[in-house]
């Protein structure tokens, strides 16, 4: 009993004292996210490996379809974690721009719109100056993999949103400027999706970059709320990840990949670029 005694009189000031220096010291509270976040993922990476007697040294080669139990398992740690630092007021879910009212449906509704509106028009823009034409024969892919693809995008686009224009864009506005907060986690945001793919994803940094620029516009027209950013990165999600499973479009290769994009990737293109600045312009005039 004493020694229980001494331990908590012990323990207490010292964890007081570690979530003072957390509060007072938000880059160390944003290391400490990240940290904790990758410890608890390779424990789920391990039994992934040897539930699906993956190679660990072939990591780099899975194909995107193993990677999604991957993604999966560490996406769903960061409200776990975002809930242990609320916990410590270290930040609150509502803070990060997460909020349980009507108006974040009606705004991420919107947002999906505006995503999806805005990637069915670069195509057919693309396809109207003859830089790619339609495989009607895939057509009938669409209906069996819109639903499950919805949910993955809806589910992608809300963690990141969460993690990136939330979190990070949140806590690093307590150290520096409301636009320098914003070119750095956007900057982490993009840098970060190397960890999925090397080659494809050099060329679409810029335009990652860009993507979340724009999404830390959309949070600061949405009242800081985090609603339209969610839909617009759902729906870009959802949008593009139906073309390339699906192969609905094929380019003719009468203009360079610049313009449509490197790899078959908006983002790596003049097309995606516009796509993102037409949506930052649209945005402003909400």
């Amino acid at each position: 009993m004493f020694l229980l005694l001494s331990s908590q009189l012990f323990l207490q000031p010292l964890a007081n004292g570690l979530r003072s220096f957390l509060q007072d010291t938000p880059v160390v509270s944003i290391m400490a996210f990240f940290a904790i976040w990758v410890m608890c993922w390779l424990p789920l990476v391990a039994i992934l490996f040897m539930a699906f007697k993956w190679e660990f040294n072939k990591f780099l080669q899975l194909k995107p379809e193993q990677k999604i139990p991957l993604l999966v398992s560490l996406y769903i740690l960061v409200p776990v974690i975002l809930w242990g630092y609320q916990q410590l007021n270290l930040g609150s879910f509502t803070e990060y721009g997460l909020v349980a009212k009507l108006s974040l449906l009606s705004s991420l509704l919107l947002g999906l719109s505006l995503g999806i509106i805005g990637i069915v028009v670069v195509f057919f823009l693309q396809y109207i100056c003859g830089w790619c034409y339609l495989e009607t024969a895939n057509l009938k892919l669409i209906p069996a993999i819109s639903l499950p693809i919805f949910f993955v995008a809806l589910f992608v686009g809300g963690i990141e949103e969460l993690v990136f224009r939330g979190f990070l864009w949140t806590k690093l506005q307590e150290m520096c400027p409301i636009w320098l907060a914003a070119i750095i986690s956007s900057l982490v945001f993009a840098v970060l999706h190397l960890v999925w793919e090397q080659t494809e994803t050099i060329p679409q940094l810029p335009g990652l970059w860009l993507m979340g620029m724009v999404l830390v516009f959309a949070r600061i027209v949405d009242n800081n709320y985090l609603g339209i950013a969610w839909g617009l990165h759902a729906g870009w999600v959802w949008a593009i990840a139906i073309v390339d499973t699906s192969s609905i479009i094929s380019y003719t290769d009468k203009i360079t990949d610049w313009v449509t994009g490197k790899y078959k990737k908006p983002l790596a293109g003049l097309a995606g670029v516009s796509c993102l600045l037409t949506t930052a312009g649209v945005l402003y005039l909400l």
